[in-house]
C-alpha cells in the first residue's frame, strides 16, 4: 500500500509550512494580493492548511466552507485562478517536494476550477 499524499507531502507539519508559504507567496503576487489586502494572513494560513490536510487524506480538520460557497460572488477570474495554481507551484517546489507530488497537487487544484472561477 502507497502512502497517502497526505503522508507524501510531510503530514500536518509538512502542509502547513506549505500552506504558510503559499498564503505569503499569494499576498505578494500582484495579480492576487489585493484579494488578500483585508484578511487575517494568520486564519488565511490555518484554513489552507487545514482544506490541504482534510483534501490529501489527513485527518478531517477543515471547518470552512466548500469551495462554490467561499468563492461564490467574488467574481475570480481565470488569470487569477492561474496565479493561485502557479503559486501552488512555488510553494511545493520551495519545500523540496517532488514531481509526482506536485503534479498531484495541481490536479486536486485545477479540479476545482468550477467551483472557483467567475462563480
Amino acid at each position: 500500500m502507497s502512502d497517502s499524499l497526505y503522508e507524501r507531502l510531510g503530514g500536518t507539519e509538512g502542509i502547513t509550512k506549505i500552506a504558510s508559504d503559499l498564503v505569503d507567496i499569494h499576498m505578494a503576487n500582484p495579480a492576487i494580493a489585493p484579494r488578500y489586502a483585508d484578511s487575517d494572513p494568520v486564519k488565511v494560513k490555518h484554513g489552507a492548511a487545514t482544506f490541504f490536510i482534510a483534501g490529501t487524506g489527513g485527518p478531517d480538520v477543515y471547518e470552512g466552507d466548500d469551495m462554490l460557497t467561499t468563492h461564490k460572488g467574488m467574481n475570480i477570474s481565470s488569470h487569477e485562478f492561474m496565479a493561485v495554481l502557479d503559486d501552488a507551484l512555488e510553494a511545493l517546489q520551495k519545500n523540496g517536494i517532488g514531481q509526482r507530488e506536485q503534479e498531484e497537487v495541481l490536479d486536486i487544484l485545477y479540479s476545482m476550477r468550477s467551483e472557483i472561477v467567475l462563480v
